[in-house]
């Protein structure tokens, strides 16, 4: 399949990979390293408390937010609000968020934990725990971090309490029962009564991404696409030889050597003319004249991608797939305008699901749309256009506003008789990353599938 200089050049490293995965030099670190990859995290950090939180909590009409956890029980947005030096919760953290008004800006406490690199005040001690222990410093402990709270509530008097509690996306569900429990224990009725269900806060700073993550992610978008167009080749495919789990753990093993990571394990499955999905069974020898297609994802900076490509294995003497094979990916291609073109900040996912399967019966496609945000998550927090099974729409999760600057996995497929397979009904199903700046215009992070990728 033709690729740019760029895309060639991953491809390349990629194939030294697989020679020689023992030792990995400078240049094979694709994003620098570990310490230069969290600088450009924590800069991101930075930058989302400052700018993107104020904006969304007084959109959402929230003076306090407040969100505790426990060491291995983080709230979703956890990933959000914390540096890439920390993993888990410390004990317990409270954060707490107090709009101070446009001019003051946003104070960030977090009670229990670290500042995360001078982005939150913390508070890990007090007078009385000091005294207790002889001079150390003790960290907040037990019932004391709610009383710690409730002092930083009562001397602030906020109006609305933003707590994460949703019964619809679980990215604002992550207040646990026993949490929630020990706050209002702590707080009392006079507090309590200020608690508003955060809903779409949380929500929204997951979804919203900044510029020079787009441009970071343009180049995790590229080299997955590399690690597909190697996985695709002869280089690694050999028919009549080759499983379907050879190009999965070839997959993870590139990505794995590269010091990246994958946040699902990646799938590949074949069509074959004259043969039934139970008859080629779960992993099956690819043949020539089979139809690939894979999911992948790689995870980098806490930035996940979701792509899904095509092959096809040619047969002795092809040198082109068959002409209806790639008329039916062209119909996937025209799902794919029509759902960027549908796309747009403002609208819900279920009023882009239902546009969209419109002008698809209109122009005789015979397909179904289940795309995603993505991001900090791969499937990532906002509104869903649609689920394999929910075509009509999805309730709940459907029905919040697509913003600027948030990301999606547009995945669909669509399903084509293809006469060279006498009439078989074959699926396209693809998947491309895009993303949206400020002006809310939809575009590939990297660009999207055309053309099959050709096995000799």
């Amino acid at each position: 399949m033709p690729t740019t200089l760029r895309l060639a050049a991953l491809t390349a490293a990629l194939l030294a990979l697989s020679v020689s995965p023992l030792r990995l030099s400078a240049q094979q670190r694709p994003f620098g390293t570990l310490r230069q990859q969290a600088d450009r995290e924590q800069q991101w950090l930075q930058i989302r408390l400052d700018s993107v939180l104020p904006r969304l909590m007084r959109q959402y009409k929230i003076d306090m937010w407040v969100i505790p956890m426990r060491e291995y029980a983080e709230d979703p947005v956890f990933k959000a609000l914390v540096a890439p030096t920390t993993f888990a919760a410390r004990r317990r953290t409270i954060y707490v968020f107090w709009d101070r008004g446009p001019e003051a800006g946003i104070e960030r406490i977090a009670l229990g934990g670290s500042s995360q690199g001078g982005v939150y005040r913390a508070v890990r001690s007090t007078k009385r725990v000091e005294a207790a222990v002889a001079g150390r410093q003790a960290e907040l402990w037990g019932d004391q971090q709610w009383e710690v709270l409730k002092e930083v509530i009562e001397s602030r008097k906020p109006k609305v309490i933003g707590v994460n509690i949703s019964r619809t996306f679980a990215f604002a569900d992550g207040l646990t029962a026993g949490e929630y429990e020990g706050m209002r224990r702590a707080l009392g009725p006079r507090w309590t009564r200020r608690f508003k269900r955060a809903e779409g806060l949380p929500v929204d700073l997951l979804a919203a991404r900044l510029p020079d993550e787009q441009r970071f992610y343009n180049d995790l978008a590229k080299l997955t696409w590399a690690v597909i167009d190697t996985m695709f080749s002869d280089k690694v495919v050999k028919p009549g030889v080759s499983r379907t789990s050879d190009l999965v753990w070839y997959f993870r093993q590139a990505v794995n050597d590269m010091g990246l990571g994958t946040w699902f394990q990646p799938s590949v499955d074949v069509q074959r003319k004259g043969a039934t999905d139970e008859q080629l069974g779960d992993d099956p020898i690819i043949e020539r004249g089979d139809v690939l297609h894979c999911d992948v994802g790689i995870t980098a900076l806490r930035l996940n991608t979701d792509i899904q490509h095509l092959a096809y294995v040619l047969q002795e003497g092809e040198r082109d797939a068959p002409a209806g094979l790639k008329q039916a990916l062209a119909r996937s291609n025209r799902m794919q305008d029509i759902l960027l073109e549908e796309i747009r900040p403002g609208r819900s996912g279920n009023e882009i699901l239902v546009s969209s399967r419109a002008r698809l019966a209109k122009e005789g496609i015979d397909g179904t749309i289940y795309s995603h945000p993505i991001g900090l998550h791969g499937h990532g927090s906002g509104s869903l256009i649609g689920l394999w099974d929910y075509q009509e729409g999805v309730p709940g999760r459907g029905d919040h506003t697509v913003m600027p600057t948030m990301w999606y996995s547009i995945e669909l497929q669509a399903t084509s008789a293809i006469p060279e397979w006498n009439g078989q009904r074959v699926r396209m199903p693809q998947e491309e990353d895009m993303v949206m700046g400020p002006d809310g215009v939809p575009r590939w992070a990297y660009q999207r599938q055309t053309e099959l990728h050709l096995i000799h």
